[in-house]
């Protein structure tokens, strides 16, 4: 039963990870959403930012991949090692819903923080099992 909970939750977390890299890609396309990440200070991100949320989705991409490699949700590569790379990914996840709680942006806050604590819950708990 355990191994099914662990396999849901990296579909879960890979999802999540694939869903906020998507609004990633929407700041540094310049769409209005600023408010809900990197402190909130811009509704647009400047060039600068939006650079950094290129990439950002694509680390959030590849954290997506490694999480479904780690609990064989797809196979091969094997070559990857994953289990670096997950606590890497949880321990990321847990500072950046600490930031996320502190952030200015009442919006950021509001969903970004539960948004990333849920998801670094269920990493925790991937790289325990």
């Amino acid at each position: 039963m355990e191994l099914d909970f662990i396999y849901v939750s990296s579909i879960i977390v890979a999802i999540l990870f694939v869903s906020i890299a998507v609004f990633q890609l929407l700041l540094s396309l310049g769409y209005p959403l600023g408010e809900f990440a990197m402190g909130g200070y811009y509704k647009v991100l400047p060039k600068k930012l939006r650079i950094a949320s290129v990439v950002n989705a694509l680390i959030l991409f590849f954290m997506g991949f490694v999480f479904l490699k780690h609990t064989n949700v797809l196979i091969g590569l094997d070559f990857l090692s994953t289990n670096i790379l997950v606590w890497i990914s949880t321990i990321f996840l847990g500072l950046n819903t600490v930031a996320n709680l502190l952030s200015r942006s009442k919006k950021e806050r509001f969903v970004m923080t539960p948004l990333s604590g849920f998801t670094f819950i269920l990493c925790l708990v991937i790289s325990l099992s």
